[in-house]
């Protein structure tokens, strides 16, 4: 968040102009200047930004045209326009979309503003990277992959400090590609947190469309859901199939391995208990068999012939491209939760921790509410503590009570365990 509620914004910005200044001169940040933007400010440094100076218009004309056409967020830019129209005119705001390289491909809102806005090249066609032209929400979103809010002289070039702007980046709901990111661009009025929430929910919004407009999978595709359920749903050759526990487990562990596994490396790990037979397995993969066809399970190793799309593995490349807030979209629980396999239980923890990892480390209020409000995030103390501290200071009443009550609970639970009981 930019500015606490009850903050001053012009008694802010003169204390964050002179920090400005510090910086540039001097290269020491100082207070009152937020940890993120100190951070983009070193970046802004490091890619010698001046801080005085314009954005450069890298599309004009038929480019810019060309881009605009071919580029996934055309798709949903009626989508942008009908969720933010009201919003900017009446704030006298503009919206801007960018692409993943920060060019701006739409500007769109009240036309002062928007003549305003040209006199610093704010316009269709401009590149607005971090390492173009420093600290700015568009290209700051794009920099750090997560919603960011610029007041005033948060900016790093000081013809962009009489701004305020809050923006969220878009991703591919698929592959989680960063696609670009939407834009609130206006005076002190957007300085409040509600305005870097409402772009946040315009972003997701948007992906949320592209998913509903992107083509079906392939037809010879298998599709596998096992997150946050103990019996997984596959669906392949327009058939729905509900899998037994050991199924499922089965079906996750080829999904994994593609190239195969053999009957005493699915042995190992699936069951605990060493005495269990090998013919015990081989009676559940043919039961497995006559459930898919043998057109799907082949053997000699034991591997699926179709590509898998399964959810945990959509998960997982999402968090290794940083998409967060496009993994959190598929993640609908632990995987398989009831399941006491060696190795799902091995892949259960890394993705949980992985994802919990990430979403702590990016410190968004609103993807933080979504882990620490589901049931299996309820008891998660790290990722409530991350929650108070990311929220606003109006808005951590509730999750302060909370907080107490997991730390009365867990104090109560390691007091009772003492030494030798």
């Amino acid at each position: 968040m930019a500015l606490d509620a009850g903050t001053d914004p012009s008694e802010h910005s003169g204390r964050l102009r002179r920090a400005h200044e510090q910086f540039t001169t001097a290269g020491r940040v100082t207070r009152p200047v937020r940890p993120l933007v100190a951070a983009s400010w070193q970046r802004s440094a490091r890619a010698r930004v001046s801080p005085d100076g314009a954005a450069c218009v890298e599309l004009a004309d038929e480019d810019l045209a060309a881009c605009r056409d071919g580029h996934p967020l055309a798709r949903v830019m009626p989508l942008i326009r009908e969720l933010t129209g009201a919003y900017a005119g009446d704030g006298e705001h503009l919206v801007a979309v960018c692409d993943a390289q920060g060019r701006l491909l739409w500007v769109e809102g009240h036309p002062r503003i928007r003549g305003a806005a040209g006199r610093m090249n704010f316009v269709p066609g401009a590149r607005w990277a971090e390492s173009a032209v420093g600290t700015n929400a568009p290209g700051t979103a794009l920099a750090e992959d997560r919603p960011v809010q610029v007041f005033s002289a948060e900016h790093f070039r000081r013809p962009v400090q009489r701004w305020t702007c809050a923006a969220a980046p878009v991703h591919d709901p698929r592959t989680g590609r960063l696609l670009g990111a939407v834009d609130l661009t206006g005076g002190d009025g957007l300085a409040h947190p509600h305005s870097l929430g409402f772009v946040q929910a315009v972003a997701r919004a948007a992906e949320s469309e592209l998913a509903l407009l992107a083509p079906p999978p392939a037809p010879e595709a298998i599709a596998l859901g096992a997150l946050g359920r103990d019996e997984a749903l596959l669906v392949a050759g327009g058939r729905k199939l509900r899998l037994s526990r050991r199924h499922s487990e089965i079906l996750v562990l080829l999904a994994r391995h593609p190239e195969g596994l053999t009957g005493d490396e699915l042995l190992v790990a699936l069951y605990e208990d060493e005495a269990v037979s090998p013919v015990t397995l081989r009676a559940e993969l043919s039961r497995l068999r006559r459930l898919l066809g043998p057109e799907l399970l082949a053997s000699r190793p034991y591997r699926l012939t179709a590509p898998v799309d399964a959810d945990f593995d959509t998960v997982a490349r999402r968090l290794g491209s940083g998409a967060v807030a496009a993994a959190m979209t598929v993640y609908a629980g632990p995987l398989l939760p009831g399941s006491q396999a060696p190795v799902v239980a091995r892949l259960r923890r890394r993705l949980a921790d992985q994802l919990r990892a990430a979403l702590i480390a990016r410190a968004d209020p609103g993807l933080l509410a979504d882990w620490a409000y589901s049931p299996w995030g309820a008891e998660d103390l790290p990722v409530w503590q991350a929650l108070a501290t990311a929220l606003p200071r109006c808005q951590q009443a509730a999750v302060r009570v909370k907080l107490r009550e997991l730390t009365a609970e867990l104090g109560l639970a390691t007091g009772s365990q003492r030494p030798g009981a």
